[in-house]
């Protein structure tokens, strides 16, 4: 039998991947808390969490056996006219950790469908009330997804691109990034003039793949004042900033005024499996509720409310209750604001920033900055070279540790990014 990557190269479209000129993938055969193992038995430490999911790392054992639990009893059953117990325990799990304005849970699959079905809640919680808003504003520099509608509420840039003829138009007012507080809230106090405007959409202190983005909740907190004023839907996307990553449960904890919709994934199962959830107000709810069946929400998926990624949820859950998770998500925390320290007066490096356990920050490059920037290719081969799992942001470098990472696994990173910076080309 020939070896995974040769045969993955004949069967396989990898996703964010230019096919033809991609070095061959990293055959991964097991992993164990923050490390990877690949075919020939080589280990990684796994710097940003696969895809910033594995909040509490590979195979862990506690989750593994809830989700081998649930599979002895029940795998799966459609959701629309049955339940079963995962699914309930979970949603009221859930609300009781979100914000207190929350009051209903709907499942899907993913952070995009998390996304869709939050837009769809918006646009039609208006129509339902007799009101025709079909415009949403967005923030720069967001990214909410790559399903049609999450597209359509994200920026206009290379990810969306080939499509943008067929998005739907939105309103886009400055991130308070960066002292823009008062010029983002004035472009906002605009926008929310029209009686067109359906929702606003925003990734709460952390904006992912628009480059790490990171800013302050004071001048977002206002953003949001000014929508209740207006009495506009707000809807936070913690897809990423969810279940810890900030410091705190959720980034809409650090908040005043708390969004009437909230998006979940990623960390949800403590990325053992895929699962998606969008959370609402009760007004939002009850919008839906009529004698006539076209007011309901149509929309759904086959693997909605899955009990055995209901099952893993609930075991994460199980883990964020105990005080050992948020020393460690403290420990990490910390050890990311000291490397941050450290490097902020290297040459090459721009913008030094975290908020919890995420850091980032940018090298001076050559050329366009970016997504496509050459130099997020070296510095992706210097470090999986030397064992470690990054994915670049162009020319952003960024960590996001699961928690149980160990002290010495984030010196080995933070050694390894140190050597990066002073080999970088030129």
């Amino acid at each position: 039998m020939s070896r995974l990557t040769e045969r993955d190269g004949k069967v396989i479209w990898h996703p964010y991947t230019q096919m033809l000129t991609a070095r061959p993938p990293v055959a991964i055969v097991r992993g164990e808390g923050a490390l990877l193992y690949d075919e020939d038995g080589r280990e990684y430490i796994d710097a940003i969490s696969s895809w910033w999911v594995n909040v509490h790392g590979h195979a862990h054992p506690y989750i593994a056996e809830r989700v081998a639990e649930q599979l002895r009893s029940l795998e799966h059953v459609i959701f629309a006219g049955f339940t079963h117990e995962p699914a309930v325990i979970l949603a009221e799990r859930l609300l009781k950790v979100l914000p207190d304005n929350q009051s209903r849970i709907f499942y899907s699959d993913n952070g995009s469908t998390a996304v869709e079905v939050a837009v769809k809640m918006a646009l039609q919680y208006w129509r339902n009330r007799g009101h025709k808003r079909q415009k949403l504003i967005v923030l720069s520099n967001s990214y909410h997804g790559d399903t049609f509608g999450a597209m359509s509420v994200s920026v206009r840039d290379l990810f969306t691109e080939p499509f943008w003829e067929l998005l739907f138009d939105v309103v886009v007012v400055d991130a308070p990034v960066g002292g823009k507080g008062n010029e983002a809230l004035a472009q906002l106090e605009r926008a929310v003039n029209s009686d067109d405007i359906a929702a606003f959409i925003f990734e709460p202190l952390l904006q992912g793949a628009g480059g790490m983005i990171v800013y302050d909740a004071v001048p977002l907190d206002r953003m949001l004042a000014l929508c209740k004023e207006y009495k506009i839907p707000t809807i936070a996307d913690e897809v990423l900033t969810g279940f810890g990553r900030t410091g705190k449960f959720f980034a809409s904890d650090y908040l005043i005024n708390k969004p009437d919709i909230i998006c979940l994934s990623k960390g949800l199962t403590g990325g053992t499996m895929a699962l998606g959830a969008t959370s609402c107000t009760e007004e939002i709810y009850e919008a839906f509720l009529s004698d006539d069946k076209r007011k309901s929400l149509f929309h759904g998926h086959s693997y909605t409310g899955n009990p055995i990624a209901c099952a893993a949820a609930l075991a994460s859950l199980d883990l964020f209750e105990k005080k050992e998770t948020w020393d460690d998500v403290a420990r990490v925390s910390l050890r990311q604001k000291a490397f941050v320290s450290a490097i902020s007066k290297h040459e090459r490096v721009r913008n030094p920033r975290r908020i919890g356990t995420v850091m980032a920050f940018d090298v001076a490059a050559k050329g366009k900055t970016g997504y496509l920037n050459n130099l997020r290719d070296w510095m992706n081969d210097f470090c999986i070279d030397r064992r470690v799992i990054v994915r670049p942001l162009g020319n952003v470098m960024y960590l996001i540790p699961p928690y149980c990472m160990t002290d010495s696994q984030l010196e080995s990173v933070y050694s390894v990014l140190t050597a990066m910076l002073q080999e970088l080309p030129s």
